[in-house]
């Protein structure tokens, strides 16, 4: 029996699609493609040019990361549009659709974190590590906590309010901020995630840490990683 059959969305790319009426399988018609959900990941946080998904998504080519985007267009997934006066840039942007898929990411990544053979070392870009704190956050060990959170990160900050075992983040300045940490997302997934010392990653340069001391060293300890899998034999 054929399981899967190439055809075109209006006015878009050929895809391939499954003969399934599954909606697990629609979603895998919808965003089963390499590389999209990664595109989606980059959107979480705001509205990007092309250029800009391209320098996050290490590995793909121009050519796919297009068809990449017409295909999420041309689903309703994401819009193209352009920024006002006076840049006047075309920017990719997730529907308010497209954002409900956040639960995805979340599930996949707690699902994936137990992996033996998940390698940290790989790129880890800024809405990686963003999109993890909303994942891996423990409601009980952030507790009674009520915080403003930066992150500086190249070129782009972000302010992470953490209350109420839940944390909200948004784009803009870190100014006024409880704590700052500035820095590459990597060096500070690895003070979340990897358990280095915040001083010793400060020493060597890699990390900046600014305000509150006692609260940085306590929110790098509310992100708890799963067990990994034990895998037959």
């Amino acid at each position: 029996m054929k399981l899967e059959k190439i055809t075109a969305l209006p006015d878009g790319p050929r895809r391939r699609h499954y003969d399934d009426s599954c909606a697990a399988a629609h979603a895998l018609d919808l965003v089963g493609e390499r590389w999209a959900l990664l595109v989606m990941r980059e959107l979480f946080w705001g509205p990007k040019r092309f250029s800009a998904l391209r320098a996050s998504l290490p590995g793909i080519s121009a050519n796919v990361l297009t068809q990449r985007l017409e295909g999420l267009e041309a689903a309703g997934i994401l819009i193209r549009r352009k920024l006002p006066p006076p840049s006047g840039a075309q920017v990719y942007e997730l529907t308010e659709w497209g954002y409900e898929s956040e639960p995805i990411f979340q599930a996949l990544g707690r699902w994936a974190a137990r992996s033996p053979s998940h390698d940290p070392t790989l790129p880890f870009s800024a809405a990686s590590l963003l999109l993890s704190l909303r994942t891996m956050l423990d409601p009980q060990r952030a507790g009674g906590l009520d915080a403003r959170i930066g992150f500086a990160l190249g070129a782009e900050s972000f302010v992470a309010h953490l209350a109420n075992g839940e944390i909200d983040i948004e784009p803009g300045p870190t100014e006024g901020a409880d704590v700052v940490f500035a820095g590459p997302p990597p060096m500070i997934a690895a003070a979340i995630y990897g358990g280095q010392d915040l001083g010793a990653l400060e020493a060597e340069g890699c990390l900046a840490v600014g305000g509150d001391r006692r609260l940085a060293e306590r929110f790098v300890s509310l992100f708890p990683l799963p067990p990994k899998a034990v895998l037959p034999g």
